[in-house]
């Protein structure tokens, strides 16, 4: 997708006239509407002008052409109504079409962006801008900028006809309302305005993020018994999004105040005008009836200013809205290569590769990469396993490879072939992942399967899910295959979820398949069950395998030993075990680990054999 360099507003307007016949009729008809809305005001003048005429004069009174006024009153109104309502429909047939156009792209834009983007760009302010800012784009477009178009043409109207029946009276309703904008403008200049609605913008958003946080995180706050005052991110956002509210609201109050009496009280600025003008005039009956009009009109003026102030504020928002859809669309994405390169075998190359997720760190600091000059080679038909601790590298490793991130310092091939020149389509059809984390959609457990290989056909499926060793439990389920997951309280236990993924991966079958911790949540037999199904289905495959335990990659073919990001060891299990360096230790103490029990003090066992008992008994390790 092509970045958007243009500033906030220029691009609001642009997205607006996306559509421009629609967007210009329905303007043309706004601005129609505006106009005959004003005809009964007149029509009424010229009713009261022939009735004070005729008993001034004493003759008959002309009911035709009062009854013709009457008419074109109510023939005005009512096309006024047509008229606006035709300009909505238009205005919102074009406000749907970019909506579909702006959610469309911006949803298709995320899947272009390096996995990186997502760990610094919260799922709540993604969601925001989905589900908030772009409809207050497609909001913008429907109602409000037929309105505002209209609104600016009001004052235009209005003067035209003050003007017509007494201009020194039209002049003088024309200065309070000039005089309320200028108030209302020098509110709008203030910079603690300015800074206040940037911070209240940024406010809304942290609240948003902290309530997908605190919703997603629930369980684990009704498991400690805690309430919503003690989560504390939540409760400082909501308290720091009513200090800026009222910040602002604070800042702004006498302008308002000032505003809204001026332009409620146009009245108060014609009468002082009338009385001075009084002593000069020749024809009091059209002085007197030219009066009587401006104070009636004076009455209906606010309305339409309102609404003009109203849609200037969502202008403001919409213009918000827009640059935080841009500030993301703007974020360069994984560059493409113009005709990508396929390959004809999968040896897959870490050639000095260095990587941080720290996209402002020092450069010369390696204490800030995630990867520091990773050079090892997993050939076609073997497996690598990567061990280490936590935050060692592995799982970083496992995202190169795919192009979720590309590295600052090396390069990666596969087939010989830099993955930088392949297209992202090719490189991920070559790849199978089965992370740590389980994501399921909210679809048939068919569906979710198939999300590895979606023309597959039935048996391929069951196929799959047998050799994951999930087919037995799928059976058993209400609707088999075709349960929901998240509906009629079905829910899967996280080994479960496991064997789905393993099954989606297996059905895909790539010629490359990456195992984060794929028998994580798995019990010892389906572990047991599931390393034999994956030995004949690795057959041939280029295997990288990630494990904590590591009796599940003994007999890999080489093992990367992985430590703050640099690899220290590499060699098959016996040979590591051989050198009895860092892999030696880390065996060592996963064998202890086998032989972990607690051991009960004798009080607590005496308990165990007597039920009687019932002193409290502390486990020890």
């Amino acid at each position: 997708m092509k970045t958007c360099n243009n500033n906030p507003t220029s691009r609001l307007w642009q997205l607006a006239f996306r559509y421009k016949v629609l967007i210009i009729l329905s303007c043309l008809l706004s601005i129609l509407s505006v106009a005959t809305a004003f005809v009964p005001f007149i029509s009424v003048y010229y009713i009261v002008y022939e009735i004070i005429i005729s008993l001034a004069n004493n003759t008959t009174l002309n009911n035709e052409l009062i009854i013709n006024y009457g008419w074109l009153a109510f023939v005005s109104a009512a096309s006024s109504i047509f008229l606006n309502f035709v300009a909505l429909c238009l205005s919102h047939i074009a406000a749907f079409k970019t909506l579909y156009h702006l959610k469309y792209n911006f949803i298709r834009y995320l899947s272009c962006l390096p996995l990186g983007f997502y760990t610094n760009h919260s799922s709540g302010e993604l969601r925001k801008i989905v589900d908030d800012d772009i409809e207050k784009i497609e909001i913008f477009i429907a109602h409000q900028l037929p309105d505002m178009i209209g609104s600016f043409a009001t004052p235009i109207i209005i003067f035209i006809i003050l003007a017509i029946f007494d201009w020194r009276l039209g002049l003088a309703t024309l200065v309070p309302i000039i005089l309320a904008y200028i108030v209302l403008k020098s509110g709008y200049r203030r910079k603690e305005i300015k800074n206040n609605m940037q911070e209240f913008q940024t406010r809304l958003i942290d609240m948003s993020n902290a309530s997908v946080e605190y919703i997603r995180g629930i369980t684990v706050v009704k498991a400690f018994n805690q309430t919503f005052f003690s989560f504390k991110r939540f409760y400082e956002s909501i308290k720091a999004y009513q200090q800026y509210c009222l910040k602002f609201i604070d800042c702004f109050k006498y302008h308002m105040a000032l505003f809204l009496l001026i332009l409620n009280n146009i009245y108060l600025f014609i009468i002082p005008v009338m009385i001075l003008l009084l002593d000069t005039t020749e024809n009091y009956a059209n002085f007197i009836l030219s009066s009587i009009f401006y104070l009636i009109f004076s009455l209906a003026l606010p309305a339409p200013f309102f609404k003009l102030l109203y849609v200037s504020q969502s202008f403001q928002r919409a213009v918000k809205s827009v640059e935080n859809m841009d500030n993301v669309l703007n974020i360069k994405s994984l560059a493409e290569p113009e005709s990508g390169l396929e390959v004809d075998n999968y040896d897959i190359c870490f050639n000095d590769v260095t990587f941080s997720y720290n996209e402002n760190k020092d450069n010369d600091s390696l204490e800030s990469n995630a990867l520091n000059h990773i050079s090892f080679t997993a050939k076609q038909g073997t497996t690598t396993a990567l061990v280490g601790l936590s935050g060692s590298g592995k799982s970083t490793i496992s995202l190169l490879i795919p192009r979720f991130f590309d590295p600052e310092e090396g390069t990666i091939t596969i087939g010989g072939v830099d993955i930088k020149q392949m297209s992202s389509e090719y490189l991920l059809s070559l790849v199978s992942f089965v992370f740590q984390d389980v994501f399921l959609f909210k679809q048939t457990i068919l569906d979710n399967i198939k999300i590895g290989k979606p023309d597959a056909d039935l048996d391929e499926v069951i196929a799959a899910s047998k050799a994951a060793q999930c087919h037995d439990f799928i059976e058993k389920l209400p609707d088999g295959y075709q349960s929901v997951i998240g509906s009629k309280g079905l829910h899967l236990s996280g080994g479960e979820m496991q064997r789905l993924a393993i099954a989606r991966a297996l059905l895909k079958n790539s010629p490359i398949l990456i195992l984060d911790e794929a028998t994580s949540f798995a019990d010892p037999e389906n572990e047991y069950k599931i390393q034999l199904a994956l030995k004949v289905l690795m057959e041939g495959k280029t295997v990288i395998m990630i494990a904590h335990r590591l009796s599940t990659i003994k007999d890999a073919d080489q093992i990367v030993v992985l430590d703050k990001g640099s690899i220290v060891e590499k060699g098959t299990h016996q040979q590591l075990i051989d050198k009895q360096n860092t892999y030696y230790k880390m065996w060592q103490y996963y064998k202890q680990t086998l032989d972990w029990q607690i051991d009960l003090p004798n009080s607590a066992k005496n308990c165990h054999s007597d039920h009687s008992c019932h002193n409290d008994g502390v486990a020890h390790v």
